[in-house]
């Protein structure tokens, strides 16, 4: 029989983390235990506005359903996922932390990483990029020097986009990568697509509004520069609408619903020739730790989220500046630390 425990978190950003959709100093998250005899999984949910997810939601949720959870006879995650999912289909924030702490059990039982356990190898993995909030030209200077990587991801979205990019490029040779998180209109687009080429921009990541598919029709003609869906790519069921508007998809394991589905998700994406980003919704070292056995899957990596945020909980995911190291011991790797 499962124990089912939880704790709420409150990590700082290092710097204001500014978006099109909003500004926030911290990240709230949800820590989720399960226990089943001397094992503990943990995983991993963060607080989304946009996503109309709260830790209060997410508790709620966990104690409407605690009995049947803990009920459950875990054998193997990919069963508890399709348990889960039925149990809980409105909610794959919490579908994920809970198959992410599946995964992590089996893993120990197995004696095994997730990743191994996958039938992946740890080879060719992608290196992370670095975000950098919308902030001013000379914040934006003074990020870069204090934390020099290969690649940033760059958020845009506001009148001052072009002399953002500019002061960036103006000191770095890194590859650089732009998410307007839907900030950007048609006419926006228009306007600075021209000079996103001239400063050598790597991609673009969900430039229009989600439902803005015709939009997405005239932009995609007026680029060669790829483009990736986020808010317009939540599950499966969008691949379809996507086809032709954009050249990739990120896939993160919260939108998703965790581990089990998101490795078909990247399997479906790819066979509809869409290239993968591995993304995190600013969780902490849990999720992120969780997010990386995925790696060897991915073309791109946004897997940052504790080097922006402090998180003192957990040690788990390893970083060589951009590179992420090939997880250690079984299961996610994780070692509580408070």
């Amino acid at each position: 029989m499962l124990s089912l425990v939880y704790k709420r978190n409150q990590f700082p950003f290092q710097y204001n983390f500014n978006l099109s959709k909003g500004s926030k100093t911290e990240q709230e998250t949800l820590h989720i235990n399960l226990n089943f005899v001397a094992l503990k999984g943990w995983g991993e949910a963060s607080a989304i506005a946009y996503h109309n997810v709260s830790i209060d939601g997410m508790i709620a949720t966990l104690e409407r359903y605690r009995m049947m959870i803990e009920r459950y006879n875990f054998i193997e995650p990919e069963r508890f996922w399709h348990f889960l999912h039925h149990l809980l289909h409105d909610d794959p924030f919490i579908v994920s932390a809970l198959d992410m702490a599946g995964w992590d059990m089996y893993g120990q039982i197995k004696r095994q990483p997730v990743y191994k356990l996958l039938g992946l190898e740890w080879k060719d993995v992608p290196m992370t990029d670095y975000t950098l909030g919308i902030a001013s030209t000379t914040e934006i200077q003074e990020r870069i020097k204090k934390h020099p990587y290969p690649i940033y991801k760059m958020k845009v979205g506001n009148a001052n986009d072009l002399e953002s990019l500019r002061a960036a490029r103006q000191l770095t040779k890194s590859l650089i990568r732009i998410d307007a998180n839907e900030g950007w209109s048609l006419e926006d687009a228009r306007i600075i697509l021209p000079e996103l080429e001239k400063l050598d921009i790597e991609l673009i990541e969900q430039p229009l509004d989600k439902k803005d598919f015709e939009g997405m029709k005239e932009l995609k003609k007026l680029t060669n520069i790829p483009i990736i869906a986020d808010e317009a790519f939540q599950n499966e069921n969008d691949l379809i609408k996507l086809n032709g508007l954009f050249d990739g998809v990120n896939v993160k394991l919260a939108k998703c619903s965790g581990i089990s589905a998101a490795v078909e998700l990247i399997k479906k994406s790819k066979s509809a020739g869409m290239k993968i980003m591995l993304g995190c919704m600013s969780e902490g070292i849990v999720g992120c730790t969780a997010m990386s056995h995925l790696l060897p899957l991915a073309d791109y990596a946004d897997l940052d989220g504790p080097l922006l945020l402090t998180d003192p909980t957990f040690s788990g995911i390893r970083y060589d500046g951009a590179k992420i190291l090939e997880p250690q011991g079984s299961g996610l790797g994780l070692k509580k630390l408070l």
